[in-house]
């Protein structure tokens, strides 16, 4: 039988993670569910943000559904054991190097984009972001020189690194529009020349792709500009994390925001691009659509299952076109409300 891991992480994880078993329960009554403890809640169980046996349960399930992780109680603790190792950690010891990140925004939500409405329905991208090298996993630390403190992040990536991204990038585009924007700033990095010389030379495998290059100062200013220009983008672990933020609140909240993390073998982990926001955690207010959405992600790339990936997309548009709205998206309707809204549509 398949196996889930459901990992929920902390603040409102838990809820929204909830609601995503929810729906996969409908539409997939055959999955099996395990959870495992990570982030902050798994400091406070076992010690560590990703302990043994939640990366054991990891690399036995087919899938990974994710909440979120951070803690501000656990701020003061050293860097190896604060709550965001455990999802760079799992990136690591899965392979999960290429982060797939929709953005489009769904009928209704034009009013809760910050662009205008006739530039906000053009949205329809999907970011592919690599995802375990750049300054996130190159050396770091910091020094004394000459009695002033010091402290480096190495960038780097090398070609084969580079490659794959590219890939992934170029075949995701098949399946869409046929374009890629590589995102770089290969002007003042030579990380980012490297980069480009690459995926030129990977083009070269895709002439049915069309191919193009922009800096990443400007395609952050031509994503509010005109972001209907966007097929995929596909860019570094940087600039992809900072892009894809910027996406979402132009798509009209980055709680309506998927992803999907995958590996070679299609083995993926699956989580909102929403941080744990414990200022509203408990209080049954966040947004389960990124994570139900997330679920979609799940069934499609990890499962195979195209035709309930799609049942439970329109689900959500369903639900939003019919006016429900939480308070990110300027309405009252609780976690669970939303959620519930979207099974009604898969019963």
């Amino acid at each position: 039988m398949t196996l889930i891991a459901i990992l929920p992480g902390d603040g409102i994880g838990p809820e929204v993670t909830a609601e995503a078993r929810a729906v996969l329960e409908i539409v997939a009554p055959d999955l099996r569910f395990e959870t495992g403890a990570v982030g902050g809640a798994a400091f406070r169980e076992a010690g560590h943000p990703l302990p043994p046996a939640t990366l054991h349960l990891a690399r036995r399930a087919d899938a990974l559904l994710f909440g979120a992780v951070g803690d501000p109680a656990c701020d003061a603790l050293d860097r190896h054991l604060r709550p965001e190792q455990a999802i760079l950690g799992l990136r690591r010891e899965l392979g999960l190097f290429a982060n797939l990140r929709p953005a489009r925004l769904f009928a209704g939500l034009e009013d809760a984009s910050a662009l205008r409405p006739e530039v906000a329905r053009a949205i329809d991208l999907v970011i592919v972001r690599e995802l375990t090298g750049d300054v996130y996993f190159g050396s770091k630390g910091r020094r004394d020189r000459d009695g002033t403190r010091e402290a480096y992040d190495e960038m780097r990536y090398d070609e084969r690194e580079v490659a794959r991204i590219a890939r992934v990038g170029f075949e995701t585009a098949r399946t869409r529009a046929g374009r890629v924007c590589s995102v770089d700033k290969a002007n003042v990095l030579e990380t980012s020349q490297l980069w480009r010389d690459v995926v030129v030379e990977v083009a070269a495998d895709y002439p049915d792709v069309a191919l193009t290059h922009m800096y990443v100062d400007n395609a952050a200013m031509q994503l509010v500009r005109n972001p209907g220009q966007f097929d995929v983008i596909v860019t570094g672990n940087l600039f992809g994390d900072i892009l894809s933020d910027q996406a979402s609140m132009c798509a009209g909240s980055i709680g309506m925001l998927p992803s999907a993390a995958l590996g070679a073998t299609g083995k993926g982990l699956f989580e909102p691009i929403h941080g744990s926001a414990p200022d509203i955690a408990g209080q049954g207010r966040a947004n389960p659509c990124a994570a139900i959405l997330s679920a979609a992600m799940l069934l499609r790339h990890s499962l195979g299952r195209e035709a309930e990936a799609g049942r439970v997309e329109a689900a959500v548009a369903g639900a939003v076109a019919e006016g429900m709205r939480t308070a990110d998206l300027g309405g009252d309707a609780s976690t669970a409300a939303m959620g519930e809204a979207v099974r009604r549509r898969l019963a």
